[in-house]
């Protein structure tokens, strides 16, 4: 075949093409330059270390994810949550970052030459093969534009991966709070149960030797029945949340109680939908940097290996230029646009959720000193109540009324002080301190 035959200059060929790619980049330098920044259009671009952020500079983006402190203290209830629910995790975001920094690093050797084989059938019906080596030299900026892409791309998918890591975490906790919640209110409801109980015992006694009405009877099972189907409810609730926390553990952790203390967290820490804006703004920006110069003509440099070599200059456009194309020009400098107030839209969102969220746990942190003052009032009424009872100066009817008071008091209690532990967990979700940066 006619590849057979020229193949030895294939080598003198690739050789060639190398020496072209290096040396075009002063045409490349006078032919065009990147937003007036003194870059050339076609920049060469260093290797990189897969472990390390895309680019000649560490990404600022990434730096700022790996820096970020938990605000969980360590060996607390929920630090084990987190840590048990973290080695339980699928991680796809992890699968999507990786091969997002595999694509980085293609795109770093954009500049280089392709090489690739062309095979077409000639006039006299032989089949020719031949090898192509394509070079850019000046492509109004598109190589360099993708390598930005690239590296944007490998910053959005660390920002999502960190804010699926963050709400794992975040639903663990809200799992373990909620099954605390449903022990505490349990453990409420089971007290009153026993006061009952004893109450009912009593009515049934007096009833049955003609002192009291069968009505008060009914009324004290009623309430009975009652705090039965709460205590019962709640055991539910709890079984439930704690199943549901097991299957995203590696551990089990039924065994922990209690809420934690959390640390302050860093001042000016980003919330992650606002560096994710970020990131995604930076691959918008290149985005419309590689559909501009898809628009307007380039220069490259073409050779073949074949029956008939050749080489030479060739002028490249991807739509080429016609009637619609200064409007088309004009659509890449709106997206531009359009990507810079997704940002702003962004921080507005999320300034408008930080403070919905720091107005509740305010008004719930104000609830919860009134709510634990009416509880300890009702919990000394109820005690006063027993020992005027006691001493015959309260009817039974009157004691059933202050302990179900307290049991309802008690239970209000147990939810304002977990509503708050479960904003506290929401604002720390926003700002993405549940879990370090070093340990995603």
């Amino acid at each position: 075949m006619v590849f057979g035959r020229d193949i030895s200059r294939v080598p003198l060929l690739i050789a060639m093409a190398i020496s072209l790619a290096g040396c075009m980049g002063n045409i490349g330098d006078r032919l065009g330059q990147s937003n007036g920044s003194g870059d050339p259009d076609v920049t060469r671009s260093a290797p990189h270390s897969f472990a390390q952020p895309v680019g000649k500079e560490p990404s600022e983006t990434i730096t700022k994810l790996l820096m970020r402190q938990s605000v969980l203290q360590s060996d607390t209830s929920y630090d084990k949550v987190a840590r048990s629910t973290l080695e339980a995790s699928a991680r796809p975001a992890e699968a999507d970052l990786r091969a997002a920094k595999l694509r980085a690093r293609a795109a770093d050797k954009n500049w280089l030459p392709t090489l690739g084989p062309k095979v077409s059938l000639s006039s006299m019906g032989d089949l020719v093969a031949s090898l192509v080596i394509d070079q850019v030299i000046f492509d109004n900026g598109r190589k360099k534009a993708e390598r930005e892409f690239a590296r944007a791309d490998v910053e959005a998918a660390a920002v999502n991966l960190s804010i699926d890591t963050n709400d794992r975490v975040s639903t663990a906790l809200t799992l373990y709070l909620k099954a605390q919640e449903a022990r505490e209110k349990a453990a409420a409801a089971d007290r009153a149960l026993g006061a009952m109980r004893e109450f009912d015992r009593i009515m049934t006694a007096r009833v049955n030797g003609g002192v009291s009405d069968m009505s008060d009877q009914n009324v004290i099972r009623a309430k009975l029945s009652e705090l039965r189907s709460n205590y019962d409810t709640q055991l539910l609730n709890a079984k439930t949340a704690m199943a549901e926390l097991k299957a995203m553990t590696a551990r089990d952790v039924s065994d922990l109680r209690g809420v934690s203390v959390m640390r302050t967290r860093d001042a000016g820490v980003k919330p992650l939908t606002v560096l994710l804006a970020e990131a995604e703004l930076d691959r918008d920006v290149a985005q419309a940097k590689i559909d501009r110069a898809g628009l307007l003509p380039g220069l490259g440099a073409s050779a073949s290996v074949g029956k008939d070599s050749t080489a030479g200059l060739v002028m490249t456009s991807d739509q080429g230029f016609g009637f619609g194309t200064m409007d088309n020009l004009a659509a890449v400098e709106a997206a531009r646009d359009g990507a810079t107030r997704r940002i702003v839209q962004a921080q507005e969102d999320s300034r408008r959720r930080q403070a919905a969220l720091e107005q509740k746990l305010a008004s719930l942190q104000a609830r919860s000193g009134q709510a634990n003052d009416l509880a300890g009032q009702a919990r000394a009424n109820t005690d006063l109540f027993k020992r005027q009872f006691d001493a015959g100066r309260r009817t039974v009817m009157d004691v059933v009324g202050v302990v179900e008071n307290l049991a309802r008091l008690e239970q209000e209690n147990v939810a304002i002080r977990y509503e708050i532990a479960r904003t506290q967990v929401d604002i720390a979700r926003e700002y993405g301190a549940l879990v370090s940066g070093d340990k995603i």
